[in-house]
């Protein structure tokens, strides 16, 4: 159930963000407890990535799932956001050698990376106790009979996964871009470097990527509520968006090939258009998923499809650490990859095995 997920989790955030807080003048035992913090960060992250749709089916009506998936899937976004603006904002940049080596610069900084550690501490701390407080697994009355039907065990459930074509072309149309814009975005500091972008506008322009993408993703999902049966059709549209938008920032950074004008207002668009196209898939993809694969419980498609995308963004970053002075490579991976998964959406047949049943049931 979900309560015990939920508890399970945040104790192993709460003890992860403990770890990077202990203070230890060793700087290899330091070094060792931040890896070990970042670790059971790491564990707790398929919950947060993947729970939404089995929240939206266990708590809420047919009508309603879409956009509930887009709320519980998207906040997780916010708080990457977040982190954006916290780097940023709160510690500064050590700006040349000379204020590098200054005691006082670095005493500072170690300071203010400490305050940020202290404080996500305090926040995994809090949620802990409201979940620890109250959390039910489940409501009184199942809402929908997609939510008191049966599900697939675990054995079976990866074979019917890994033998379903249908899934497994929608699980690359996502994986795909969103491993690659995961990683891309993770780095996107240094990609903006060469073409003389702050930290600063690299962290407002992740900022207001992720936000648009949260807003227009819930609207979408609210859209997809009211007219069912359109998942495909709303994620056309939205990686064809993000194929243009990429290719339109791949080819600006190109200024001296292409010409076209490098300005921050052009490099603000592109890139958050590009944000609001795939980050406001997810919830899409997550209901396509379910949909398509049901009646699999909705935590093991989703997770399978999360464990793929971050093995894209993985081999992605790990190409990254021997290409690491030129990025234009990294950057046609971006309009390659969205323009993979348009590909794969048009070829793939869509069903909705769940809603079916709710409704042919229901009736």
């Amino acid at each position: 159930g979900l309560r015990v997920t939920v508890l399970l989790t945040s104790s192993l955030m709460v003890l992860g963000a403990g770890l990077r807080c202990v203070p230890v003048s060793d700087l290899e035992i330091r070094k060792k407890l931040i890896h070990g913090g970042q670790l059971l960060n790491g564990l707790a992250g398929p919950t947060v990535m993947n729970a939404a749709p089995f929240l939206s089916t266990t708590w809420f009506s047919p009508d309603e799932r879409a956009t509930a998936t887009a709320i519980a899937s998207l906040l997780n976004y916010l708080g990457c956001a977040g982190a954006f603006l916290v780097g940023p904002l709160v510690v500064p940049p050590p700006n040349g050698t000379a204020h590098l080596l200054a005691q006082s610069n670095t005493q500072h900084i170690k300071d203010r990376i400490e305050a940020v550690l202290y404080a996500e501490f305090g926040m995994v701390s809090l949620i802990f106790s409201a979940a620890l407080a109250y959390f039910p697994s489940r409501p009184p009355f199942p809402p929908s009979v997609a939510a008191a039907s049966q599900r697939l065990s675990y054995r079976r459930s990866f074979c019917r996964l890994l033998s379903n074509f249908r899934f497994l072309m929608i699980a690359l149309a996502y994986a795909i871009p969103l491993g690659v814009f995961s990683g891309w975005s993770g780095v996107l500091d240094l990609i903006l470097t060469p073409i003389h972008v702050s930290q600063v506008d690299a962290g407002w322009i992740g900022f207001w990527s992720i936000v648009g993408g949260c807003v227009v993703g819930i609207a979408m999902a609210r859209f997809a509520d009211f007219i069912r049966g359109m998942l495909k059709f709303i994620l056309l549209l939205l990686l064809s968006g993000a194929t243009l938008a990429s290719t339109w920032f791949t080819l600006t950074c190109l200024t001296t090939v292409t010409h076209l004008p490098l300005t921050t207002a052009t490099l603000y668009t592109s890139c958050i258009l590009l944000g609001i196209f795939l980050n406001s898939s997810v919830p899409i993809f997550f209901e396509l998923f379910v949909e398509t694969v049901y009646p699999v419980p909705e935590g093991i498609s989703c997770g399978v499809v999360t464990f793929l995308s971050n093995v894209f963004m993985g081999v992605l970053l790990f190409f990254l650490t021997f290409y690491h002075t030129e990025f234009s490579w990294f950057n046609w991976c971006l309009p390659g990859s969205c323009l993979l998964s348009l590909l794969l959406i048009l070829c793939f047949r869509e069903s909705y095995d769940r809603l079916y049943l709710d409704v042919v049931v229901s009736v």
